[in-house]
């Protein structure tokens, strides 16, 4: 797989920052709480004796990689960028994890050099696919980092419907809005540039490609960037965090949210080294 372009490592760079202040805001906060909580209910359990490992790949300021440390993980950061890997540092030590948590600089593109084949039980990659060249390239490298089939893979990438619904809904701009319907790329607000689209269906056939199965998908941020301005995002954040939950695992609602998550797990016939993932029973929100 390609490497990130200078540009790419530039801007993730010099937006490392800005960045951390957008995860601090309501839209930021959802994205990755939401997330983890999806990824919550797929994880493995510890057994005595065992030490379950983490990657967070393109780890940016690691807040998804220092709560899994925080339960017990032990956790390796991965970014290219040393401005973001500084911030995830400190906030390892602010959390009380550092000593669970391992900060490596290294390109995407390296996996296979960087780590051992079964090394990991749990890997995160939460929008980083949006801006790799090849990301199949990607997929096949974490799949065969993964540890066997009871280890779990959390992807988050930008959904083509929320950009539609975006356009209309946020800018007003119905022309953008169709033209968003078939495309393959949008606009990053917060770096600048372009950011790679995905449809689930395009998602679960790059799973495929790369040996991996889904095992469930989920919705992030339906309709809270649409609440109108009555509604306070931070007042009221816990209910709309509670409501997007629930709007996440309905599939219809979950298809035209601004971003998609999947979690997969490994082949089937990889040797069992590790211990069954726990699994939440699959329920119809109220």
């Amino acid at each position: 797989m390609k490497k990130s372009s200078t540009n790419e490592t530039d801007r993730f760079e010099s937006g490392a920052k800005e960045y951390a202040a957008y995860l601090e805001t309501p839209e930021g906060r959802l994205r990755t709480d939401l997330a983890f909580a999806n990824l919550e209910d797929f994880l493995p359990q510890p057994q005595p004796g065992t030490t379950l490992r983490a990657l967070d790949v393109g780890c940016g300021t690691g807040a998804t990689g220092i709560r899994l440390a925080r339960l017990g993980f032990q956790v390796t950061l991965l970014d290219s960028s040393a401005s973001m890997l500084n911030l995830a540092r400190r906030a390892g030590e602010e959390a009380g994890a550092g000593d669970k948590v391992k900060v490596m600089a290294g390109d995407v593109g390296q996996m296979a050099i960087l780590f051992e084949a079964g090394t990991f039980d749990v890997i995160v990659c939460h929008n980083v696919l949006e801006f790799v060249d090849e990301p199949i390239a990607l997929l096949r490298d974490m799949a065969r980092t993964m540890r066997n089939s009871s280890s779990i893979l959390s992807i988050v990438v930008r959904n083509r419907a929320g950009e539609v619904f975006k356009a209309a809904l946020l800018r007003g701009d119905l022309v953008d809005a169709e033209t968003n319907l078939t495309a393959q790329w949008g606009q990053e607000s917060l770096y600048g540039g372009k950011v790679r689209l995905f449809t689930p269906p395009d998602l679960q056939d790059m799973l495929k490609s790369a040996s991996l199965a889904a095992v469930a998908d989920r919705g992030i941020r339906v309709l809270a960037d649409y609440l109108p301005p009555k509604i306070s995002r931070d007042a009221d954040y816990a209910p709309i965090f509670e409501l997007e939950h629930k709007l996440g695992s309905v599939p219809e609602l979950a298809a035209v949210a601004r971003y998609t998550q999947f979690l997969a797990c490994a082949p089937s016939d990889r040797k069992d080294r590790a211990n069954p993932r726990r699994i939440k029973r699959e329920s119809s929100p109220e």
